[in-house]
């Protein structure tokens, strides 16, 4: 997965990453936007867009988000709430629209910190 988005896009989704996708592997949840990992090129292009500075390429991505890593492709490969089948690889988000749904992760995600979850 050469690129990812973490925890400050949730609640923002600014969205200017993915008028820069050339690939348009970016996803749109219902609280946060995923790359596809599959799907992205690692061109870059959508990381100087972000004014949250939320993407990451897996290989510098600081320790702080890599929960955020595994998560993305989750997004991917789990089915959602609400939803039989993951996403899995349909080669463009624009024609799936908005998931309407995250990951257990996002889903938990209160206030730029994820819940404690009941141990």
């Amino acid at each position: 997965m050469p690129y990812f988005i973490a925890g400050p896009c949730i609640d923002v989704m600014d969205k200017s990453c993915l008028e820069q996708c050339p690939v348009d592997c970016i996803y749109e949840g219902k609280r946060k936007l995923y790359i596809h990992p599959a799907e992205c090129i690692d061109c870059g292009a959508c990381e100087p867009a972000c004014p949250q500075e939320a993407i990451f390429a897996d290989w510098t991505a600081p320790a702080d988000v890599a929960e955020h890593l595994a998560d993305n492709e989750r997004f991917f490969t789990e089915p959602l709430p609400g939803q039989r089948q993951p996403i899995g690889a349909p080669g463009s988000s624009g024609p799936l629209g908005p998931a309407g749904a995250d990951t257990p992760l996002v889903r938990s995600w209160s206030s730029g910190r994820p819940r404690q979850q009941p141990g």
